[in-house]
């Protein structure tokens, strides 16, 4: 088997969509000789920010010279991304061995009354079995989708963390804010501690109810840590952090927009959390390292420079709501050309309303996904007064960038992070070939 082939494999499994539960992960670990029992994880969930704080934790640890091992989801230039060392993907190598050892399981599994595991579980379980066989002191796990039911809930962890509550896969999680945070809190477990920024006051008491009822020690963002925004300089946010157990004054983060003050808070809390439990110690100068060495594709990120071109992965109606508050954060004097593919199955009327409300001018695309939804389905839910519809993405792009001015205006790519994936693959192309 080569490379190809096993990665055409695996995502032959989307064919048996998502299953929510875990007994056939169970089944998989048990197989594996429990994998998940060797490993020491952290553990996160939430609607948005989960990759961010992710990213802002395995700096710090890095920076205080730490192996970290993360499993995140989707990718967005290649897939092995979602299995990476120190930021580093593992070898294709190594997903060609891991295949190779999971697909007979797989192939067993799919044959009792458990049925057919999942590509997600697929990926969870070669996660698991890669990461207990290499030499790693933490690994990050960042769930799929909701908590409770997710693959990922197989996990051990030393801690666990809730970035926030918001509207997103209703049709699994439901549709209020309680029920979406029921299934995010099931990843709480029996005296292991819980870190979390949520902020919806029905969403967070039903997360103090699950903290409650697992004995877990509980830390909440503004109340037992907390972050006072400086200002933002030279394109960086500035803010100083407070906790019992550390302080730290005007650190400088290069992720724009105020909600990464909190995804950087919430990992600076477990990061001294874990250095607490771990015994070793918080370095100041490593910490401003770290935080300042974080970044993470395709949010809120600069793409090109002339003319100025943002990847933000907005793909929901909370996350379409920061990428506006932090466009008119650091570009309130730029003219705004969006352009725009989402998922059929999102709220695509809140989301294009969000829209209509900000930008100058938006493009309705397309761009080679089983589940894009029709720019003309969405063209018509908008009421902007200078909207466009261009099927091909890459027609769109050239367009709009023939006509701007690349002193006063700019570009941003959003809606989904598979369509960010697929425009940060093109950038990165053509960067190729100029450097050629």
């Amino acid at each position: 088997m080569n490379y190809q082939e096993a990665v055409n494999w695996i995502h032959s499994r989307l064919t048996f969509g998502i299953k929510p539960g875990i007994k056939r992960m169970e089944w998989f670990m048990d197989k594996l000789d429990h994998p998940e029992r060797k490993i020491k994880a952290i553990h996160i969930a939430g609607t948005n920010g989960k990759g961010s704080t992710l990213s802002f934790l395995r700096h710090l640890l890095q920076a205080h010279g730490k192996t970290v091992g993360t499993f995140t989801s989707p990718y967005i230039v290649r897939f092995n991304e979602r299995i990476s060392m120190n930021g580093e993907p593992i070898h294709d190598s190594e997903i060609v061995s891991l295949v190779e050892k999971i697909k007979p399981l797989a192939e067993e599994l799919e044959q009792t009354e458990l049925g057919a595991p999942t590509e997600f579980e697929i990926i969870t379980a070669m996660a698991f079995e890669y990461f207990a066989n290499v030499k790693v002191d933490y690994v990050l796990f960042e769930t799929g989708l909701g908590g409770r039911l997710d693959s990922t809930n197989i996990a051990k962890p030393l801690l666990t963390i809730i970035t926030n509550i918001g509207f997103d896969h209703m049709n699994i999680l439901g549709d209020t804010y309680e029920q979406i945070a029921f299934e995010k809190a099931g990843i709480i477990k029996a005296n292991i501690p819980v870190i979390t920024a949520v902020d919806r006051p029905e969403a967070l008491m039903v997360i103090k109810n699950k903290a409650m009822e697992m004995n877990a020690p509980m830390l909440e963002y503004g109340v037992d840590f907390k972050s006072e925004i400086n200002d933002f300089v030279e394109g960086k946010e500035v803010f100083s952090f407070y906790s019992v157990l550390f302080n730290i004054l005007s650190v400088d983060i290069q992720m724009k927009g105020i909600h990464q003050i909190s995804n950087a808070s919430l990992a600076l809390q477990a990061f001294i959390m874990l250095a607490s439990m771990e015994e070793f110690d918080v370095i100041e100068q490593f910490v401003r390292e770290g935080l300042q060495k974080t970044s993470w594709p395709g949010r809120f990120e600069i793409i090109n420079k002339n003319p100025l071109v943002i990847l933000d992965g907005a793909h929901n109606v909370p996350g379409l709501k920061t990428l506006t508050n932090t466009l008119e954060r650091f570009y309130p004097n730029k003219r705004k050309h969006l352009i725009f593919s989402a998922m059929k199955d999102k709220p695509l009327q809140e989301m294009v309303d969000i829209l209509d409300k900000v930008v100058d001018h938006v493009v309705f695309t397309s761009f080679d996904f089983e589940r894009v939804a029709n720019p003309n389905d969405i063209n018509q839910l908008s009421s902007h007064p200078n909207k466009q519809v261009i099927p091909d993405w890459l027609d769109a792009f050239n367009q709009v960038k023939s006509t701007i001015d690349f002193n006063k205006e700019i570009i941003i790519f959003s809606g989904s992070l598979y369509f960010i994936s697929t425009i940060r693959y093109y950038f990165d192309e053509m960067n190729k070939d100029m450097i050629k």
